[in-house]
């Protein structure tokens, strides 16, 4: 079987990226994006149906960080998401050329290698084969074969990642003798040849400025900001990346959830609002700016968020179990009784489930009473 030509770009397609790209500008990727008509964005929303994982997410994860990332990679999957690496979406733009000679499956790949099916996804995620998704070919056999040697000296997926981009590209590592770097002191390094050089330098695209670079640190760092709670520090930075791109509806987005945080309502408010401008289609950032108009007793207002929420995306229940719940305070019991009912279609299993259908038995009880 020869190479794959690859797979292309369905029109309508939504890319979420996560992690800063290594070879590529995100602001050159959503232009060949929107050249295909679909959609490029930072993170991950309810409307992404590809998920591209930059490298660079694993240039400062520790070992802790690099369980983190599998979490999250698991998550998008289980979520139905198409997880796309960074490789894997040049070709789908077309800017990088699918490798020849690919015909073994993933599964044959772990029986003849011995490499494991987690760790062989997560490598093949941050490009550490030749090709980011079956079929495989014999130079990704080999390169397994190698990195499964590494691995049972102790070596991590995420340690081998770090260093395969370092020497260029990965199949010039076929012809070579890979080491862990315990034996020589580092332990996080990869060396070749029986350790005589380290694994050094980095294979980039030259596309980008210093702008991108910019705006690419300002973003991870505002989301790291806000992981920890520093919410007035990532209402900064996310106002600074908004200066360089005013079009990033999810900077705007993310921006708002901080000022609600740190109870900045108003200013929270128009940052949703400018999020919804720049992306009319943004279901979360109607939903939550529904919560705030809830919160601040504007009832009329986050009534219609909320509906526009549900028109947008007839799957997502969340916003159909607020509006049950406003209805309820209203007095309109059937209907915060037919949302509910609704509710349980889309969820059935979870706490607000029960909650749900408590709302349910209470309105078909009230009834009977009244109608008693």
């Amino acid at each position: 079987m020869t190479g794959n030509t690859g797979p292309v770009i369905v029109p309508g397609a939504v890319f979420g990226v996560v992690g800063a790209l290594a070879a590529f500008p995100l602001r050159l990727a959503a232009r060949e994006v929107e050249r295909r008509h679909a959609e490029l964005r930072r993170g991950v929303t309810r409307r992404t149906s590809h998920v591209v994982i930059g490298r660079t997410l694993l240039a400062k994860a520790t070992k802790a960080g690099d369980v983190e990332i599998e979490r999250r990679a698991k998550a998008e999957r289980e979520a139905g998401r198409a997880l796309v690496s960074e490789n894997g979406f040049l070709r789908l733009l077309g800017l990088m050329k699918a490798p020849d000679a690919s015909s073994l499956s993933r599964q044959s790949l772990i029986d003849q290698s011995r490499l494991s099916g987690s760790d062989l996804d997560m490598l093949s995620l941050f490009d550490a084969f030749e090709h980011d998704a079956e079929p495989y070919s014999f130079r990704d056999l080999i390169l397994a074969r190698k990195y499964a040697g590494l691995i049972a000296s102790g070596a991590t997926w995420g340690a081998i990642a770090r260093s395969v981009h370092r020497s260029g590209p990965v199949a010039s590592l076929t012809a070579k003798s890979l080491n862990l770097g315990s034996q020589h002191g580092r332990p996080d390094a990869i060396y070749l040849d029986e350790g005589r050089s380290e694994l050094d330098g980095q294979l980039l695209f030259d596309l980008g400025s210093p702008e991108d670079d910019t705006l690419e640190e300002l973003f991870a760092e505002a989301e790291m900001a806000e992981e920890e709670g520093r919410r007035d520090d990532a209402a900064v930075l996310y106002q600074r990346c908004l200066a360089i791109d005013p079009k990033d509806a999810i900077a705007a987005f993310n921006r708002a959830n901080c000022l609600r945080g740190a109870g900045r309502v108003a200013e929270a408010a128009h940052d949703y609002a400018r999020a919804i401008k720049l992306d009319p289609g943004f279901v979360e950032a109607w939903f939550n700016l529904a919560g705030l108009m809830s919160d601040e007793g504007k009832i009329a207002s986050a009534r219609r968020h909320l509906q526009k929420a549900m028109a947008l995306d007839k799957t997502y229940a969340d916003p159909v179990f607020n509006l049950a719940r406003l209805e309820f305070d209203a007095g309109s019991l059937l209907e915060a009784r037919r949302l509910w009912a609704r509710y349980l279609e889309l969820d059935a299993d979870s706490e607000w489930a029960r909650l749900a259908q408590k709302g349910v038995q209470f309105v078909d009880l009230h009834m009977a009473r009244t109608a008693g």
